[in-house]
């Protein structure tokens, strides 16, 4: 069996990394130590010389508390910008390292609102644009690279999430929440007049289809030269990526595939020419593939006839698993991106674009635990409720019928793919069947399953995970009455479905970081949370019933099977208030409950001791059940 704790307690790289603008050095986050904190690494001149996990070369930028993230060197590399989350409250504070002084300067002390953690640099080096919510919701903002006074740049009434700056400095592209769960993104041009400082002089545009309809478009990327913006948008069902020209306001779509199209860059080769990389999924797993554009004849042509771009060689991808954050070293010979599987935990890798020959950078993994044989997951799909397949990873051990747990993922725009998962590969090791549905609701299976739980948040979600249950049961799988379920987020909120709604099923549950009482705990979540509650389940007031009907709060009479609650004094997600509202009941109707608050967490916990205790009492609480009375 694997240990669990040695599983927590292997580092992982966050995937907003940087590489500097000499290439001799790469910045990303690292909670190696169990915090994280900024770590840099020289890059060799050629990779393929680099020895796995060369460690002697890499050294730590940040102390202290609190988690930092995404690294971003400044233009000319004398600096280094990332943000700091001090208490998990996700009230991020931005601070910038001088390399020549050694000096650290938060550039957002004592603010009492929150930042979003993605930010740039201005092409010049001169100032940093950022995501506040200092008058009630994220907005786009400027300020100095040395601090003072903030300029709003772009205010849509829509919770900002990402921000980038043109390469000429002539505009912001930045990205925000609109209607259901889709996105838009913004084009800013900059006002360089110093009479114009009012928001309202800045010339916006935001990206539109043929059809003149604002169409869902996320990770906007600009060409070396700024005439181009790359992004992805689902506007055919797939995340597809699209270009759009400045000058002639067209969007040129390159991709038209089943699978997700993803984060694009846009790499300029030659002066006539540019190519474009991207991820590219195919359900569990992706790679990533680089195409070229001759020239924008060339491109609007292909498009036109809705071919894929000739590739510039075969797929890259490490392993089976998935690739997250691509940059390339300046000469593009090289990129470096984070790679995880099953087996693997996020780490640096290195790529050579010519041979296609991949070299670990970090080595995250202990030795002793590179030698263990993971049980890898199996995809597969398996009927809904009503007859709708529903697709999920499948662990299964040698030995069936045995106990199981059904994990559920947060989000509930994400899915579980070929990932690092230490929970997962621990009850895997103990031979627990492992289910982890990827229910309506989530992303990775186009549009139409990602919409299909819009207003019905608790509804079909919950019975798709309930039918994956029934379906471990009914091939002989999983032991009946030997069933757990536990998740975190909204998984965590599915947990507590699960068991009001499903309560045969189950004879356990643990909820992390779970919300309960959507009324009670929208009242007490952000601006830009509330704004998703409500495109996502309708106002609260004209939409009571909904609301109340997929809040198990009002139904934990109906559980019958132990709960666990585990939840962060810091969480702005899920208040955990709404546990200890739960756990109070749960006495109160005479139910089996545990309660685990970690007063000094968020939702995201920061502190590997916490992390290691936490997911270790889930474990074990979850087998004290499954195990009772059970024959090994």
């Amino acid at each position: 069996m694997l240990d669990l704790a040695q599983l927590l307690r292997v580092p992982q790289v966050d995937p907003l990394f940087d590489i500097s603008p000499d290439d001799s050095k790469i910045a990303f986050a690292w909670n190696k130590t169990g915090e994280w904190q900024i770590y840099e690494m020289a890059l060799l001149p050629s990779p393929l010389g680099r020895r796995a996990g060369d460690e002697g070369k890499i050294k730590t930028i940040t102390f202290g508390i609190g988690g930092k993230f995404n690294p971003r060197y400044s233009p000319d590399g004398s600096r280094l910008a990332y943000v700091l989350d001090i208490d998990g409250s996700e009230s991020y504070h931005l601070v910038v390292y001088d390399f020549a002084t050694k000096q650290h300067t938060d550039l957002t002390p004592n603010i009492s609102h929150a930042l979003q953690p993605n930010f740039c640099w201005s092409p010049d080096g001169s100032q940093l644009a950022f995501l506040s919510d200092e008058h009630g919701h994220f907005s786009a903002y400027t300020m100095s690279a040395n601090g003072g006074d903030v300029k709003l740049i772009l205010d849509t009434g829509h919770p900002a999430w990402q921000v980038e700056w043109s390469p000429d400095g002539k505009h912001l592209a930045v990205c925000c929440e609109m209607r259901g769960q889709d996105y838009g993104i913004f084009i800013v041009e900059m006002c360089h007049s110093e009479r114009q400082r009012r928001v309202s002089d800045n010339v916006v545009e935001i990206l539109r289809s043929a059809q003149n309809d604002i169409i869902n478009a996320h990770a906007p990327c600009w060409s070396p030269d700024g005439s181009k913006l790359a992004f992805h948008s689902d506007l055919n069902g797939w995340f597809d990526i699209g270009v759009y020209e400045l000058a002639t306001k067209e969007i040129i779509w390159l991709t038209k595939s089943e699978g997700d199209s993803q984060s694009p860059v846009l790499i300029q080769k030659q002066a006539s020419g540019f190519h474009i990389c991207y991820t590219q999924s195919e359900g569990a797993v992706n790679w990533i593939e680089i195409h070229s554009i001759t020239d924008d004849e060339t491109l609007r042509l292909r498009s036109s006839q809705r071919t894929l771009l000739t590739p510039l060689s075969a797929k890259y991808q490490i392993g089976k698993g998935i690739h997250s954050g691509i940059k390339f070293t300046s000469d593009l010979k090289q990129m470096v991106t984070t790679f995880s599987s099953p087996s693997q935990s996020p780490d640096l890798w290195m790529i050579d674009v010519e041979s296609g020959e991949s070299t670990q950078l970090t080595n995250s993994m202990p030795d002793e635990l590179s030698s263990e044989e993971f049980v890898m997951p199996e995809e597969i799909v398996y009927a809904g409720t009503d007859g709708v397949e529903v697709p999920a990873l499948l662990f299964c051990p040698k030995q069936t019928p045995a106990p199981a747990v059904v994990v559920i993922h947060g989000g509930p725009n994400w899915h579980y793919s070929a990932e690092w998962n230490p929970m997962m590969a621990h009850f895997a090791s103990r031979g627990y069947v492992v289910l982890c549905p990827n229910y309506r609701g989530s992303t990775g299976y186009g549009r139409d399953w990602q919409y299909a739980a819009r207003f019905d948040m608790g509804g079909v979600d919950t019975r798709d995970v309930a039918a994956g249950a029934k379906y471990l049961i009914e091939n002989g799988l999983a032991m009946e009455g030997k069933i757990a379920v536990t998740g975190r987020s909204h998984g965590g909120y599915l947990t507590m479905t699960c068991l009001t709604q499903f309560p045969e099923l189950w004879c356990a549950g643990s909820a992390i970081v779970p919300f309960m009482n959507w009324l009670k705990s929208h009242e007490e979540s952000r601006e830009d949370l509330q704004h998703w509650n409500i495109e996502n389940m309708g106002d609260p007031k004209e939409n009571y019933e909904r609301w109340y009907n997929a809040s198990p709060y009002f139904f934990l009479d109906r559980v019958n099977a132990p709960v666990q609650l585990i939840c962060g004094g810091n969480d702005p997600r899920c208040p955990a208030s709404d546990s200890m509202d739960a756990r109070d009941k749960l006495v109160e109707l005479g139910k089996e409950v545990e309660l685990l608050l970690y007063e000094d967490e968020g939702h995201s916990f920061l502190k590997i001791e916490n992390v290691i205790d936490s997911e270790l009492r889930c474990a074990e609480f979850l087998a004290k059940v499954l195990e009772e009375h059970v024959d090994t």
